[in-house]
């Protein structure tokens, strides 16, 4: 394993390191054609185009008939795994759920003295489509995705909500994401995943009705279909692979900060884990560690793959010339592994969650604490947010002008539309003033 050694001290050092990660993005377009022939597969054959790349990629008997999963096989695996496990997925819903309650927003109004009303109104789209990776040929089910994408759709008020995920060769979706989907109260679920699942969502078929926002994550199909269709549905985001920085003082402890490279070092090869500490003593043992740590895992070789390739440790003089790097970097997860996080957490101004302290290690906010974790990658946290209540929400501007209104603003409002060519604006406002 030969993670990366660098020094940052000043700006001047971030142009090597920019230039290396900006090497994760190169955008992979070799699909491009494909996926762009599968949705217009789909939009034209619908469910017939489904089950043929169903039996394809997933399940070769599989059948149109099958797409939607019976409400008794969701409500029924709920006794399919231990009570245990249906006790801690009610927890971490609970959880989620109380977080994105305080996201919700309301609409408002000012009225002013001459009776003119001005303000915003709040509203839930009408459907959205969630995908939900099977995951492994379906034997490593994503249900915190199920959970993070369906309940701030639910907390915005959506009313109807379809999940789609690719079934397993016998034709069923594991039990765990069953499970979730009934604890969730959602019974819209239906066997069909990748590209297709995606076009299914957007355009509609048969069995499945169109959806106004689409969110979930999945492999580059999944991805690319997402991003062919922006603009023509809502899209949560087209997020690219997982990344953690955490800069660390010599208060944290070394097995711990390996084992949090290692957490998101596993999910892909195109993972990055960086660790941002001014004490070179603790990046030697953090490197020990990491070889330790690495060799034991079961994804070993996705793990030490990602960490030749985009795993760093970087030497900074001190902690305020970190958090300058950690700024840089914008990273998707930031881990203030130091003595007194709240102290820095000023400092911070591009990461898209951020975990506080020795004690909140990344895969807290991963299931269970209850932000979601949905986060912009590859330094798109300068400009966008984690998925939230608002992804699934519109905003209406109202107006309700008085007749003083136009009487007192009219000719202004007439000078303004001349000035930009547009005369029937002006006499529109005109009309009333006679």
């Amino acid at each position: 394993m030969n993670c990366r050694d660098l020094t940052y001290t000043n700006r001047d050092d971030w142009n090597a390191i920019g230039r290396w990660l900006e090497q994760r993005k190169d955008p992979d377009t070799k699909v491009d054609g494909v996926v762009r022939d599968i949705l217009a597969d789909v939009r034209e054959r619908g469910d017939e185009a489904l089950a043929e790349y169903t039996r394809k990629f997933d399940c070769p008997d599989f059948d149109a008939a099958a797409l939607r999963v019976p409400q008794a096989a969701i409500a029924a695996a709920l006794s399919e795994i231990p009570n245990d496990d249906v006790e801690i997925l009610k927890e971490a819903i609970h959880r989620v759920r109380d977080f994105h309650l305080n996201q919700k927003e309301k609409s408002w109004w000012v009225t002013a003295e001459d009776g003119t009303i001005l303000g915003q109104m709040v509203r839930p789209v009408d459907r959205v489509g969630l995908y939900v990776p099977g995951g492994q040929g379906g034997e490593t089910p994503l249900i915190s995705s199920l959970i993070m994408n369906a309940i701030p759709a639910q907390v915005a008020g959506v009313g109807s909500i379809a999940v789609t995920s690719p079934p397993r060769k016998d034709g069923t979706l594991n039990p765990y994401i069953l499970a979730t989907a009934a604890l969730l109260e959602l019974d819209e679920i239906f066997l069909t995943g990748s590209a297709w699942a995606i076009a299914a969502l957007a355009f509609g078929t048969e069995t499945i009705a169109p959806c106004d926002v689409l969110a979930g994550p999945g492999n580059i199909f999944v991805a690319t279909a997402k991003s062919q269709l922006i603009g023509q549905v809502g899209i949560d985001m087209v997020a690219g692979p997982s990344e953690i920085v955490i800069l660390a003082d010599d208060t944290a402890t070394p097995a711990w900060l390996a084992a949090d490279m290692l957490s998101q070092a596993e999910h892909d090869p195109l993972a990055a884990s960086i660790l941002v500490t001014p004490n070179a003593g603790l990046a030697a043992k953090v490197r020990e560690e990491l070889n330790t740590q690495c060799a034991a895992l079961p994804r070993c070789d996705i793990a030490c793959k990602s960490l030749d390739d985009w795993g760093a440790i970087v030497t900074v003089p001190d902690i305020e010339t970190g958090a300058e790097l950690v700024n840089l970097l914008a990273p998707e997860h930031l881990e203030l592994a130091v003595g007194d996080p709240w102290a820095l957490l000023g400092s911070i101004r591009h990461a898209g969650a951020i975990f506080m302290g020795h004690n909140s290690p990344e895969p807290v906010g991963d299931y269970f604490a209850g932000p979601n974790h949905v986060l912009p990658t590859l330094r798109t946290v300068r400009f966008s947010s984690a998925l939230s209540v608002q992804n699934f929400c519109k905003k209406s501007s109202v107006i309700a002008a008085s007749p003083s209104y136009v009487a007192e603003h009219g000719a202004k409002i007439a000078r303004l539309a001349r000035l930009e060519g547009l005369e029937a604006h002006a006499r529109s406002v005109e009309q009333r003033n006679k």
